[in-house]
């Protein structure tokens, strides 16, 4: 008992003295369940999403506690929407018409309330198309979180430990330099997330028959780019970490957020704008956007450029940076 005791002792203490650490195990549950609250804030959650072509300010179409206006600027890719249930109803003021799906219970009710509100006023005009499953939306949400945490914790918390143990203090006496060594740690997990990925995808796809109406060389390449830029956003936070406790406090604070604000289970479509700018910075977040797109839209190389531009970006910039902060010995 008393060697137990010794060890116990040591082991507190060091945890206690390291004030780093011992912050962020304190202010990462604060921080998520004030995130939490702020994302899920409002109270009771709208039964109908309807968009509304303009500013939906302008226009008293259904203006009620249980319908979320959501404001759109591209009608056609709203009508997909309508089409694929995911509005419940398109309203169009200024042009006098509206659109709905007419296989929707909900488009069903919207239309009723609608007309009744605008007397006949509006043209109907009817959109075909078969809802998405859930796990048609979720299934790029539950492998892009997969990836994010290999690439993060499969990279960061390693290159941490080898710094501790001394082995990057004696790659340091080699030929090798910093850049080298954060770009081969980017190649060698990026290939490897990606043949699991692949691997989970087909066999996965061979049970449930996922929706996946574009490119698969497109969503290939958008998933290639997300792995590389959260390998190299692990590498620049962990490029002078020494301590494997600040290391995992400083992955979870970034790893969290993301799974939050990404939409990896839920759509962020409706919810405050700033906090969807905010999620844009998060390379998960155009992970998953530029998949869906692909996926459920029929989105090619073409329709996705913004999201490659972005993860590219963030690639480089990344990977620069954490050649740059790279330390090969602990202080």
């Amino acid at each position: 008992m008393n060697r137990f005791r010794a060890v116990l002792m040591a082991r507190n203490m060091e945890f206690l003295r390291d004030r780093s650490s011992l912050s962020w195990n304190i202010l990462l549950p604060i921080l998520l369940v004030l995130g939490l609250a702020l994302v899920f804030s409002g109270g009771e959650r709208p039964l109908f999403k309807v968009g509304i072509v303009g500013n939906p300010a302008d226009s008293t179409y259904l203006e009620r506690r249980e319908v979320q206006r959501i404001t759109v600027t591209d009608i056609d890719t709203a009508i997909r929407k309508v089409g694929r249930h995911q509005l419940d109803m398109l309203i169009d003021p200024a042009g006098r018409r509206f659109w709905v799906n007419p296989t929707s219970g909900k488009g069903a009710v919207l239309a009723s309330l609608l007309e009744a509100q605008s007397g006949n006023d509006l043209t109907r005009e009817p959109v075909s198309g078969e809802a998405i499953r859930y796990i048609d939306w979720a299934v790029p949400g539950i492998l892009g979180m997969n990836m994010m945490f290999s690439c993060l914790w499969g990279v960061g918390y390693v290159v941490v430990r080898y710094r501790k143990n001394g082995f990057l203090k004696r790659l340091n006496a080699t030929p090798l330099n910093a850049f080298e060594f954060v770009s081969a740690q980017v190649a060698s997990r990026m290939i490897l997330i990606m043949v699991i990925t692949v691997g989970a995808y087909i066999g996965t796809d061979w049970f449930l028959d996922f929706r996946m109406e574009g490119s698969y060389a497109a969503l290939f390449v958008v998933a290639a780019l997300g792995a590389s830029a959260m390998v190299a956003l692990s590498l620049a936070i962990s490029a002078r970490v020494s301590s494997e406790e600040l290391a995992g406090g400083l992955l979870n604070l970034i790893t969290w957020p993301m799974m939050v604000l990404s939409g990896v289970f839920f759509s962020m479509e409706g919810m405050n704008p700033w906090l969807r700018d905010l999620a844009r910075i998060f390379p998960l977040t155009q992970m998953l956007d530029g998949a869906r797109i692909i996926m459920l839209e029929g989105g090619g190389f073409a329709q996705v450029s913004v999201q490659l531009a972005a993860l590219l970006a963030m690639t480089i910039g990344l990977l620069a940076l954490g050649a740059a902060l790279f330390k090969w010995q602990p202080d």
